[in-house]
C-alpha cells in the first residue's frame, strides 16, 4: 500500500492542492489552506493518463422510521449531580462530551474527580494526559483526597498509542486531556493546529461510536472566551460544556451549550474548595446576597437555566455622565440590549438617562440569556436613578417591547413559586403570567404596559 500524502484544502472554496500557498488559486482567498489527510496514493486513482475511475458504493440496508426502537438509553452516573444535570441525567455510552474553560478554572480537576469516583465503584476509566506528567496528576489527586487505587493514567500525546492504549485497555470512559496536545502522524503540522485538532477529534469520536467508550476531551480557549480550533470540532461531537466566570471566584459555573442526550442551557453550580469541586445544592442562595437593609438599584429576577428556575440579584448604577458620550456598560447581558430599553423607559415611562451613565450587573457571575431580565432591568435603572430602594422582598420578570407592552416568558408558574419558597412576599410579572390560582404568601401584581409596572414600583416605595 503506498504511503499516504498530505494535501491542502482552501477552507473557503473546498479546493485542494498538493502545496501550501499564501493564496488559494481557485477563490484568491487569503490564508485559507490547511493541512489535511489524502487518501493514499494508487489506492483509487490511477496512473497519469489513464481513464478516470468510477466508485461504486454498496446500498445500505433501509428502515421504515416507526419500527426503529427506541430504548432509553442508559445512563451512568458520575457521582456528582450538578454534573449529571448538565450532562442530561449522566454518562450515555458511545458519547462524546467537550469540557472548555479559561486556564486554572477547574476542567481537569472536576475529570480527575469523575473518572475517580467511577473506578471506584468498579467502572473501568483511563486519563490520558498529554499536557502534565502523571506525577502531578497523581500529586492533584492525593490533595484532592480522592481514591485512585483503581484509575489508569497515561503519558501519551500521539493519536495513534492513545487508540491502540485504548483498545487493550478498554474503558468505559476515557479523558483526553487535551484535544490541543494530541497530535496524529497523518499530518505534518504541530499539535494544536486546525488540520492536527479536527482530525484527532474525527478519529475519536469515530472510535467512541464503534466501541461504545465514553469520551472526554478537555478543550483549551482563546483570550475572546471560545474553544480554541476549527468550529467544527464542537459539530462533530455530542455535547460541548463551558465553564464560565472567573477563575479567581469561589464559584464555578458549568452550562451546556449542546447536548444530543438532554437541554441545552442546563447549568451546574460548583463550589471550588481545597478538596476540589463540590456540587451547590441551592444554587439560588449564593447569587442572593440579602442586604441587611433597603439599598438602591438592586432587583430580584426569577431566570430559569435548563429545567430549574433560578434566583439572581441585578444591580444597576446610574451616575451622572461627566464625558460627552454616556457609558453603557452591562455585565452577564446582552450589551445592545440596555440600549433599547433605556429608549423604551424614555419613550414610554417618560424617564430620561441620556446625560447618565448606566451600569448593569447580574451578582454571582452568572449570564442570563433570555429576555426576562428586560424589566428587572428597568425596575433597577429606575430605582438607582431615583435613589430610592425596592422592597427586599420584590421579584420581578417579564420582557419588555418596543411599543412598551410586557410580554410574558416560558414557565411563570414555576417561576413564582420558586420566589415564594424563598420567602418573597411580591411579584410583579407579566399579566399573562399572572397564575389563576393563588401561591401562598406571595402577592402578584399582573402588568401588561411598562407604565403600570412604574406605577406599581412607586405605590411600593
Amino acid at each position: 500500500m503506498a504511503k499516504p500524502k498530505v494535501q491542502y484544502q482552501c477552507n473557503a472554496c473546498g479546493a485542494q492542492f498538493p502545496k501550501w500557498s499564501g493564496q488559494c488559486p481557485d477563490c484568491n482567498a487569503w490564508n485559507t489552506l490547511e493541512e489535511i489527510a489524502a487518501i493514499a496514493i494508487g489506492q483509487h486513482a490511477g496512473s497519469r493518463g489513464s481513464q478516470p475511475m468510477h466508485l461504486v458504493g454498496e446500498a445500505a440496508a433501509v428502515q421504515m422510521l416507526d419500527s426503529v426502537e427506541t430504548e432509553g438509553e442508559v445512563r451512568l452516573a458520575t457521582g456528582t449531580g450538578e454534573f449529571d444535570r448538565v450532562l442530561g441525567g449522566g454518562l450515555v455510552r458511545g458519547s462524546i462530551v467537550l469540557i472548555g474553560g479559561d486556564p486554572g478554572i477547574g476542567k481537569s480537576t472536576l475529570l480527575l474527580q469523575t473518572v475517580a469516583n467511577l473506578s471506584a465503584t468498579g467502572t473501568p476509566c483511563l486519563y490520558v494526559t498529554a499536557e502534565e506528567s502523571a506525577q502531578q496528576v497523581a500529586l492533584r489527586g492525593k490533595r484532592l483526597g480522592l481514591r485512585l487505587a483503581d484509575l489508569k493514567i497515561s503519558t501519551q500525546n500521539r493519536l495513534e498509542d492513545v487508540l491502540a492504549t485504548s483498545q487493550a485497555e478498554k474503558p468505559a470512559v476515557l479523558v483526553i486531556d487535551s484535544i490541543q496536545t494530541v497530535y496524529s502522524e497523518a499530518l505534518q503540522s504541530a499539535p494544536g493546529a486546525v488540520a492536527q485538532v479536527r482530525e484527532c477529534a474525527a478519529q475519536l469520536v469515530r472510535y467512541a461510536k464503534q466501541s461504545g467508550t465514553a469520551v472526554f476531551l478537555v478543550g483549551h480557549v482563546t483570550k475572546e472566551g471560545t474553544l480554541a480550533g476549527p468550529r467544527v470540532l464542537e459539530h462533530m461531537v455530542d455535547g460541548v460544556l463551558y465553564f464560565e466566570g472567573d477563575s479567581g471566584s469561589r464559584y464555578r459555573v458549568i452550562r451546556a451549550i449542546k447536548n444530543r442526550y438532554g437541554a441545552v442551557n442546563e447549568l451546574g453550580v460548583f463550589g471550588m474548595t481545597d478538596k476540589g469541586l463540590k456540587e451547590v445544592g441551592n444554587p439560588s442562595a449564593i447569587f442572593l446576597s440579602r442586604h441587611d437593609q433597603p439599598v438602591a438599584g438592586s432587583v430580584v429576577m426569577v431566570t430559569r437555566e435548563g429545567s430549574r428556575p433560578l434566583l439572581v440579584e441585578v444591580q444597576a448604577l446610574v451616575d451622572a455622565s461627566q464625558g460627552g458620550n454616556p457609558r453603557r456598560v452591562i455585565l452577564g447581558l446582552e450589551q445592545n440590549r440596555l440600549a433599547m430599553l433605556l429608549a423604551v423607559m424614555h419613550r414610554h415611562g417618560g424617564i430620561a438617562t441620556y446625560d447618565q451613565d448606566v451600569f448593569v450587573n447580574v451578582v454571582g457571575g452568572v449570564r442570563v440569556t433570555e429576555t426576562a431580565a428586560d424589566l428587572p432591568i428597568v425596575l433597577a435603572a429606575l430605582s438607582s436613578l431615583r435613589d430610592q430602594p425596592l422592597p427586599q422582598e420584590l421579584i420581578a420578570f417579564g420582557e419588555i417591547g418596543l411599543a412598551g407592552e410586557i410580554r410574558p416568558v416560558l414557565n411563570g408558574p414555576e417561576r413564582l413559586r420558586e420566589a415564594g419558597k424563598h420567602g418573597f412576599k411580591h411579584a410583579i410579572v407579566p399579566q399573562a403570567n399572572k397564575p389563576k390560582q393563588a401561591i401562598e404568601g406571595l402577592q402578584i401584581t399582573g402588568v401588561s404596559r411598562l407604565s403600570e409596572a412604574l406605577d406599581v414600583v412607586q405605590s411600593l416605595t
